[in-house]
């Protein structure tokens, strides 16, 4: 295994729906580390009105320049694995898909705004915990914070370009 990646198995699960416009609702329960490639969706246990399945094993990649992110969600009382999905768009594909799995809380929170995915923490197991830190401590580098300073504007440089009016 590659220092920085590793694969994660994504556990989703499918629930009836009470809604008469809607069949059923999926969430992300679980993340198995480590887990093997899967071909097709594996069902690991079955209730009554709910099911859950090994859906994908994808690869979480951790990056030098998000130590930040990394680093708040390790403090927090529960550090949280962040899994994307979209929706399927063929008759061929599953109602959802997933597609991206991070330990960046702002890197999911981007996925978050758009609307377009479905974005779950689940809770990051003692495992990856110390993955991620052993990451944090070799890469993490405290960058000092720098108020910028605003430039006055100076009317002869064409960079500016002109004044706005501001009408009352």
């Amino acid at each position: 295994m590659e220092y920085g990646k590793i694969p994660i198995g994504v556990v989703v699960e499918r629930r009836d729906s009470s809604n008469p416009w809607v069949e059923s609702s999926w969430s992300t329960v679980d993340v198995l580390p480590g887990a093997s490639p899967v071909v097709e969706w594996q069902r690991l246990s079955k209730g009554d009105g709910w099911e859950r399945y090994h859906a994908a094993t994808l690869t979480m990649e951790l990056f030098k320049g998000e130590t930040e992110g990394y680093r708040y969600n390790l403090t927090q009382e529960q550090p949280k694995i962040y899994v994307v999905l979209r929706q399927g768009e063929g008759n061929d594909e599953a109602d959802i898909i997933p597609f991206l799995v991070t330990a960046c809380p702002y890197e999911a929170m981007g996925y978050n705004e758009s609307g377009d995915e479905i974005v779950d923490g689940v809770p990051m197991p003692a495992k990856l915990i110390s993955w991620v830190q052993g990451f944090v401590d070799q890469y993490h580098v405290e960058e000092p914070f720098k108020k910028r300073k605003n430039k006055r504007y100076d009317p002869n440089d064409p960079r500016q370009g002109p004044r706005p009016r501001i009408e009352c």
